[in-house]
């Protein structure tokens, strides 16, 4: 009888974790995201290189205040990552945006609306200028790189699937901060606006990258075969990634 009593009693739930917590370091404090991984074998901090959040992760059974202690003894080591990363640029008037991996000026000429385009101002250096609203800027030069984006990446899976004798099913564009691209089953692939930064051969690595993915849904040896057999610029293309993707995250 007791042990039924004792099983029908409301039992108190599991305290839920904090979404975010602060760890202060000398006169900085720092907003950490906090994550349980089923997968995680050991607390770990990382700093994100693509969008500055600090990332606390902690196996599922780990306890919560020992998880904040071990956070709060790398604040030093937070704060260092923190100062490392690059600047975020606004797309606003006066920014410096790369097209193409070119240096491009943002200029705001007019308040009548008109279209966006990359052109040159009167000494000759690029600019993609913007007509319209003010507050609207940013909305129009993102609007049109993710153009120029989509114009980039249709012609270079054009001429993969082509080289390939595969067709893709259809293309979208999305920003997503962990990983560039992505081909389905189905043929469909998507790939990260924020290509048409870089240099164009990266972008078009990019594409033969998914395309090969129609022939080989893998990363075997086969699989690198046939992507270098389609882009002889495969090794440099995967090093500038590493060295400078992340920076492309930077923008707007």
């Amino acid at each position: 009888m007791r042990n039924l009593i004792r099983d029908l009693m409301p039992r108190s739930a599991a305290p839920v974790d904090p979404e975010r917590v602060e760890i202060a370091h000398r006169d900085s404090v720092y907003p950490v995201r906090l994550r349980r991984n089923a997968r995680a074998r050991r607390i770990s901090l990382r700093v994100s290189q693509a969008s500055g959040e600090i990332i606390l992760t902690m196996p599922e059974n780990a306890a919560l205040e020992q998880a904040l202690a071990f956070a709060r003894a790398h604040g030093g080591w937070i704060a260092s990552r923190v100062d490392r990363l690059p600047d975020r640029v606004a797309l606003e008037h006066g920014a410096q945006v790369p097209l193409r991996d070119v240096a491009h000026r943002i200029v705001h000429w007019s308040r009548v609306r008109g279209p966006t385009r990359a052109t040159s101002d009167a000494q000759g250096a690029p600019i993609i200028a913007v007509a319209g609203e003010a507050e609207f800027v940013g909305k129009r030069v993102r609007e049109f790189l993710q153009r120029e984006a989509r114009s980039d990446l249709t012609g270079a899976v054009s001429r993969y699937t082509a080289a390939l004798g595969r067709p893709a099913r259809r293309i979208s564009l999305r920003d997503t901060r962990s990983r560039w691209g992505s081909c389905t089953a189905r043929g469909d692939l998507s790939f990260s606006w924020r290509l048409v930064l870089a240099p164009p051969m990266v972008l078009d690595y990019l594409a033969a990258h998914e395309v090969a993915h129609l022939a080989e849904m893998n990363h075997s040896p086969r699989y690198w075969t046939v992507l270098r057999g389609l882009c002889p610029h495969t090794d440099a293309a995967e090093a500038w990634l590493k060295r400078h993707g992340s920076a492309l995250h930077r923008y707007g």
